[in-house]
C-alpha cells in the first residue's frame, strides 16, 4: 500500500537514491535549492536530503512554484495507480479529471457527477494531492501542450486549442511557468522533429507504461473480441473507432519496447487529452505490475504463471455502456458468435464513419439508438433479448449510469438487479468496464477450467474463498487464469 506515500520521508529518499522507475507517478520530488521537481528516478544525482520535498501530484508541484525538471519529465510519468484502484470521491475525481470533464463542464460539472458540493471536492483533493481540481485540470493540460510540442509539427495555436487552453496567451503563460521555457524553446529542445500530422491527419504519440508489461493478453482479448466495423487488428495494432466529447476518433495502438505507439485521427483535436485518456484506460497503462504481481506471487500455485510472463494488464474498455451491451450479447454464446451478434447492431443503429485507411465504418450505437430497437428483430432467445432491452432502457434513461466515476460495489449491485443479470454479467462489466481491480468471475467457464487445471477449486464458493488471498487483485489473477488456456484471447495476433 503506497497511499499517501509522499508523507513517508525516510521511504521517498530511499526510492530516489536508487532511482526507483517503480515509484514514478506515486510522488514527486520538490527540489528546494534548484525550484526544480523530478520523478523519483530522475537520472542526476540525487540532491542532499535536507533539500528534498516530497509532494503528491505534479500540479500540486507546480502550484507551490516548482518547474517540471527538463531531464526526466515528471509530468510524463504514468498517472498514479491509486485512481484506478479506489473507487472513492478522490479517486473518482481524478478518473474524471483526465476524461476532460473538468475543461469541459467546470469545477460545478465535476461535482454533480459525482454527488457533492464544490466545497467538498475542492477540500478533499487539496487535502490528499495538495491541489484543487482546476489545478489539476491545468496540469492535465500543460502536459497534453508538452507532448504536442515536442512530437509534432503542429502550429503553436492549434496545440493551444488541442490542448484545452481558452487562449494563446494562456497557454504561452502555463508553458513558461511550468517548464521555465517558451513553447518554441520546448520544441527546439526535442530530440527529433515533429512528425505534425500524418496520412489522414493522424497524430504519433508514445504512450509510457511501468515495467513489466506483457501486451499478449490485453492486446489478444482485444483483437479476439473485436467488433466488425467498430474494432480490427491490422498490421501489428489494435485499431477502434472512438466516440468522443466533441466527434469522433480513429486509435491504432501498437504494442513496441518499453512504450505503445498510440496513432489518432480526430475530428477536433480537442478531444486529444480525453482520447489519450481513454487509450490509456484501455489497455490499464496506469496498473502498478510491482505490487500487482508482487501480491499474486505469494500464492504458489499463481507464482509460476506470474513469473512466465510478468505484468499482465487488465483489458478493458473506452465506452462502458458499450461494454455493458457487449457483455449481455455474449452471454452464454462463443466469441464468435458475440462479436457476429455486436455487428449486426452496429450496422443497423451505428453512426456511420470515415476511416482514411479503410476497415472501420461506424461507431457502436448509443443507448438511445438501441432502446426503440424492436426486440424481434434480435436473432437471439427470448430471454436475452428482454435482458438487453431493459438494460439499454435504463441506460438510455439515467436510471442507471456507467462511467469512470462508477461506485463499484453499488453499480454491481444495480446490475445483479436487473432481470437477467447474473453474477458473470455484472462481475465482468466490473471487471473491464468499471475498471474494479478485485473483480472477480468464478462463474466464468475459462476460469473454473484453469482452476481445476492447476489443482484449485471449481465451484464458484470454494473458488471465491480461495482467492481472497488475491485481494485487492484479483482481476489480474483472472488474467493469469485465462492465460493457462490456448484460446485466441491470450495470444498477440501475429
Amino acid at each position: 500500500m503506497r497511499r499517501g506515500m509522499h508523507t513517508d520521508t525516510e521511504r521517498c529518499v530511499r526510492a530516489v537514491r536508487s532511482k526507483d522507475a517503480r515509484f514514478d507517478g506515486w510522488f514527486y520530488t520538490a527540489v528546494l535549492t534548484t525550484g526544480i521537481y523530478c520523478r523519483p528516478s530522475c537520472p542526476v544525482v540525487p540532491p542532499k536530503p535536507e533539500n528534498m520535498t516530497f509532494l503528491p501530484s505534479a500540479a500540486a508541484c507546480q502550484q507551490a512554484g516548482f518547474r517540471a525538471c527538463k531531464r526526466c519529465r515528471p509530468d510524463a510519468a504514468p498517472g498514479s495507480p491509486e485512481w484506478n484502484r479506489r473507487a472513492d470521491l478522490t479517486a473518482r475525481a481524478m478518473r474524471l479529471i483526465a476524461d476532460g470533464v473538468v475543461d469541459r463542464e467546470g469545477v460545478p460539472g465535476l461535482a454533480a457527477r459525482l454527488g457533492y458540493s464544490t466545497r467538498q471536492i475542492e477540500r478533499e483533493l487539496l487535502a490528499e494531492l495538495g491541489a484543487g481540481p482546476l489545478a489539476l485540470a491545468r496540469a492535465q493540460r500543460a502536459q497534453t501542450a508538452r507532448l504536442l510540442i515536442e512530437t509534432t509539427a503542429l502550429p503553436m495555436a492549434e496545440i493551444a486549442f488541442a490542448a484545452g487552453f481558452a487562449s494563446i496567451r494562456t497557454f504561452n503563460d502555463t508553458v513558461r511557468e511550468v517548464y521555465a521555457l517558451t513553447p518554441g524553446e520546448l520544441r527546439a529542445r526535442a530530440p527529433g522533429p515533429g512528425t505534425g500530422r500524418g496520412a489522414g491527419g493522424a497524430l504519433t504519440l508514445r504512450l509510457p507504461f511501468r515495467t513489466p508489461f506483457t501486451p499478449d493478453n490485453v492486446f489478444g482479448h482485444l483483437a479476439a473480441t473485436a467488433v466488425p466495423g467498430v474494432e480490427e487488428w491490422r498490421d501489428g495494432a489494435y485499431r477502434r473507432t472512438l466516440r468522443l466529447p466533441h466527434g469522433h476518433g480513429i486509435a491504432a495502438l501498437t504494442p513496441a519496447p518499453g512504450h505503445i505507439a498510440c496513432r489518432l485521427t480526430l475530428t477536433d483535436l480537442r478531444d486529444l487529452p480525453v482520447a489519450i485518456s481513454r487509450c490509456r484506460r484501455l489497455l490499464d497503462l496506469d496498473a502498478d505490475p510491482a505490487a500487482v504481481d508482487g501480491q499474486l506471487r505469494t500464492d504458489p500455485v499463481l507464482a509460476p504463471l506470474v513469473d512466465k510472463a510478468p505484468g499482465r494488464r487488465v483489458p478493458r474498455t473506452v465506452d462502458e455502456a458499450e461494454f455493458a451491451v457487449r457483455a449481455v450479447l455474449g452471454q452464454q454464446v462463443s466469441t464468435a458468435a458475440a462479436r457476429t451478434h455486436a455487428a449486426r447492431l452496429v450496422t443497423a443503429h451505428g453512426d456511420p464513419v470515415d476511416d482514411p485507411e479503410g476497415g472501420l465504418t461506424h461507431l457502436f450505437p448509443v443507448p438511445e439508438a438501441l432502446a426503440d430497437v424492436d426486440p424481434a428483430t434480435l436473432a437471439m432467445p427470448r430471454t436475452r433479448r428482454a435482458t438487453l432491452t431493459t438494460l439499454v432502457r435504463h441506460l438510455a434513461g439515467g436510471t442507471l449510469t456507467l462511467g469512470v466515476d462508477s461506485d463499484w460495489p453499488a453499480t454491481r449491485a444495480r446490475l445483479l438487479a436487473l432481470p437477467g443479470f447474473g453474477p458473470w454479467t455484472a462481475d465482468v462489466i466490473a471487471l473491464r468496464a468499471l475498471g474494479d481491480p478485485d473483480a472477480f468471475l468464478p462463474t466464468d467457464l475459462g476460469v473454473r477450467r484453469a482452476a481445476q487445471a492447476l489443482g484449485l477449486p471449481s465451484t464458484p464458493a470454494a473458488l471465491t474463498a480461495r482467492a481472497d488471498r488475491w485481494r485487492p487483485w484479483r482481476a489480474y489473477a483472472v488474467q493469469y487464469l485465462w492465460a493457462t488456456d490456448d484460446h485466441p484471447i491470450n495470444v498477440l495476433p501475429v
